[in-house]
């Protein structure tokens, strides 16, 4: 009988969204041990160690990359600290998993990127709304032939975010956020409408900052083009009083309706329509095939697990991580110069440098 890989001993750097990471972890418990938890905030570092047995409370990350017994360092900290911080790692020889938005440049990624050639090591960028009952049952029908060619796909983000959220001193600024509700908040959902249709050859957008007293962006509206032909809309707000995500793909054979959970909506319910009865049946009976996974940061950090043990592909890539920051880099350069953006930009283009201003 072969022997269970050892539990992954992981680090989780950055208590605010990392809290999640660590509850996470813990759900995994025969697939990860948090041996450490680090945090500025030395009262909530201990905190959270007190969740767990046996887990170190720490301030500052030189101790957690001088530890012996951390595989992977969980970066959970200010997007502004994430570039400098993935290659503290790399360099120090430990597997990264990074939040979004993962370095605030295409060129940046591409650093980090042979940089984990370099070292042999590893980077795997957070996208956990990808891993949703509902997208992955679509991705499956899509990689299956099932759902036809893309027609539209319409996807609105609606949030509420107001002087509480941005009370933190490192939101709602260029310097330290990277961007606004294009790059800290729909990008879920942008990613979620990338994993199902593959990257934009076009891209017109219009920002605008309308619900908050803040640098960057609150609002935005969007369109991309795809090299099939087909089209797909983005609506952004931090304003709604009534919070909802929500994806509608329309193709030849189906079409699929996500829920309206604004935190959960790539989870099911999603309601598929196919009016042909005879096509209807064959979908049906290839998603009754599926096998019920994981979802959330649950299932992409379930995925890792599985990867790391078997040295199969990361769930989410440097890659696909990317890919969401090309067409947000796009988005930007659109609004500010108020024309459409064609993709992928080319290698001398300036904005591969960065989106902000």
């Amino acid at each position: 009988m072969a022997t269970a890989p050892a539990p992954i001993r992981i680090a989780v750097v950055g208590l605010g969204i990392g809290r999640l990471h660590v509850i996470s972890c813990a759900e995994l418990k025969d697939r990860y041990r948090v041996v450490a938890v680090c945090d500025v905030d030395e009262a909530r570092a201990r905190e959270v160690a007190g969740w767990l047995r046996d887990v170190r409370a720490c301030t500052d990350l030189e101790e957690v990359l001088a530890a012996d017994d951390v595989d992977v360092v969980d970066l959970c900290t200010p997007p502004a600290q994430h570039r400098e911080q993935v290659e503290r790692c790399l360099r120090a020889g430990k597997d990264v998993i990074c939040e979004k938005p993962l370095v605030g440049s295409l060129r940046e990624v591409d650093e980090l990127a042979a940089l984990a050639e370099e070292t042999g090591r590893s980077v795997m960028p957070i996208h956990q709304y990808r891993f949703g009952r509902g997208v992955q049952r679509l991705r499956a029908l899509v990689d299956a032939g099932l759902t036809g060619r893309p027609y539209v796909a319409n996807v609105d983000v609606a949030w509420r975010r107001g002087a509480d959220y941005y009370a933190a001193p490192w939101r709602g600024r260029w310097e330290t956020e990277l961007g606004g509700t294009l790059v800290s908040h729909a990008v879920h959902a942008l990613d979620m409408a990338l994993f199902i249709l593959g990257p934009p050859v076009g891209v017109w957008a219009r920002v605008a900052t309308l619900v908050n007293d803040v640098e960057v962006e609150d609002c935005a509206a969007v369109t991309l083009r795809f090299g099939d032909g087909s089209l797909a809309t983005l609506s952004a707000t931090v304003g709604s009083a009534v919070e909802i995500s929500r994806h509608r793909f329309t193709f030849e054979h189906l079409t699929a309706e996500s829920g309206t959970e604004p935190y959960a909506n790539g989870k099911e319910p999603w309601e598929i329509t196919v009016p042909d009865d005879d096509h209807r049946a064959v979908v049906d009976a290839h998603v009754a095939t599926l096998p019920a996974q994981h979802e959330d940061y649950v299932g992409q950090l379930d995925r890792y697990a599985e990867a790391h043990a078997t040295g199969g592909p990361l769930p989410v890539t440097l890659d696909d991580a990317r890919t969401a920051l090309e067409v947000v880099t796009a988005m930007y350069v659109s609004a500010r110069e108020d024309r459409e953006v064609l993709l992928p930009l080319a290698p001398d283009d300036p904005a591969l440098g960065g989106w902000r201003p």
